[in-house]
């Protein structure tokens, strides 16, 4: 995107960046919505266009040309520009899953002997490539407590490379302060990173406050249908230039179709994100209130220990609200199986109310202990608001909570 159409994009409002950034009309046969360009490889018309397309590559000058599907796609392009759009960034790359995104940004970004600093509260397979796989090709990783950041200035050492956190955390939805993340990364040379899924950049767009990358898992708000998956990992072009040249090599790519449907999405990523702040910032009311709720995690609520960093921070609170009913996993799972409308999944960001219970949906295979050590308690239950209206959701949990 060139520097006149990024700041006319930085002028925009959220929807009209969703539905109009990455654009180049006119299409393909002028066509409204986003081609699919369905295909795996490129043609050249003669030798002498093969010999002038490689003669620009080695010297980094083609643009918009491609060979094979691994190396890009219309489609895709179209899409990275636009998420790029999103989050006021330089750019951005698709991937085949949110965690491809992660992994592949890690091992571009650490190498053997260099530290990571990791905050407790990441998702749990971030946790588990970082302990298991990385620690393979001899990367410390640090785990410390989100927010924490005495911790993480203790943890850094003369070999740490990246801090990577979250923002909403999973399941607990503890929002970091980047604006002291970002400080503790500049002062010691440090690179950072956030998963900013659960916020979208509706709510929170990270790379303006300074963080080098961002990550979503565009499965969840960003197609916001369920019927995709895919990963982004956005920053500046010249650190990404490296991620892409190791995206081709490892080919954790995306397709051509998926980045339609990802499109397609997006378009309505704002007026869905405003309306699942609205809704989980209501049934969090709720449930604070609710004389069967122990306890309730909102970032949107002035009990949640971040509050005042949310409210300051983000421009909403996102779409999901984890509570502690009155009792024991077993009483969670009733209420779980009494509800009508949300429906057991895992995930989130769809148009249908998700409802688990971490320890038995991400964390069966734990003991009470084990789960109590990561802090997830037994009666916890993570609720993924959709778009249905708030208060049907509302009278289908009271009557959920008042059969217990």
């Amino acid at each position: 995107m060139s520097e006149e159409k990024q700041e006319e994009v930085a002028r925009w409002g959220d929807s009209t960046a969703a539905v109009h950034a990455g654009t180049a009309r006119p299409y393909c046969q002028h066509s409204l919505t986003l081609p699919v360009y369905q295909t795996a490889t490129y043609t050249f018309e003669d030798t002498q266009d093969l010999k002038e397309f490689m003669d620009a590559r080695m010297w980094g000058l083609q643009e918009g040309r491609i060979e094979y599907g691994r190396y890009g796609n219309p489609t895709i392009a179209a899409v990275e520009s636009k998420l790029a759009a999103l989050e006021r960034a330089e750019e951005a790359i698709l991937f085949s899953s949110g965690m491809a995104a992660i992994t592949s940004t890690l091992l571009t970004m650490l190498s053997s002997g260099d530290h990571l600093i990791l905050t407790d509260d990441c998702y749990r397979r971030t946790r588990q490539f970082c302990h298991s796989y990385l620690k393979r090709m001899n990367i410390d990783v640090s785990i410390v407590p989100a927010g924490n950041f005495s911790s993480i200035e203790s943890a850094v050492s003369a070999n740490t490379k990246l801090i990577l956190s979250e923002l909403p955390t999973n399941p607990y939805l503890r929002v970091v302060d980047l604006e002291k993340l970002v400080d503790i990364g500049s002062k010691n040379g440090i690179r950072t990173a956030i998963d900013s899924t659960f916020a979208t950049p509706i709510n929170l767009r990270p790379f303006e406050i300074g963080v080098d990358f961002v990550f979503h898992s565009a499965t969840k708000y960003l197609g916001g249908h369920n019927d995709l998956l895919a990963g982004v990992c956005v920053g500046s072009a010249s650190l990404l230039a490296m991620v892409r040249q190791n995206q081709w090599m490892m080919g954790a790519v995306s397709d051509p179709h998926t980045a339609y449907l990802l499109d397609r999405g997006l378009k309505t990523l704002a007026l869905r994100v405003r309306h699942h702040n609205a809704a989980a910032q209501a049934i969090s009311e709720f449930l604070n209130d609710h004389p069967r709720v122990e306890r309730v995690w909102y970032p949107g609520l002035n009990t949640h220990p971040d509050h005042e960093v949310a409210a300051r921070q983000m421009s909403g609170f996102g779409g999901v609200v984890s509570f502690e009913i009155r009792g024991d996993l077993e009483n969670a799972a009733r209420c779980i199986d009494a509800v009508e409308l949300p429906i057991i999944a895992p995930s989130l960001g769809g148009a249908e109310t998700l409802i688990e219970q971490p320890a038995l949906m991400s964390y069966f295979e734990l003991s009470t202990e084990e789960r109590m050590e990561l802090g997830i308690k037994d009666n916890l239950v993570r609720l993924s608001i959709g778009l249905e209206d708030p208060q049907d959701l509302i009278d289908d949990l009271d009557q959920a909570l008042k059969a217990l």
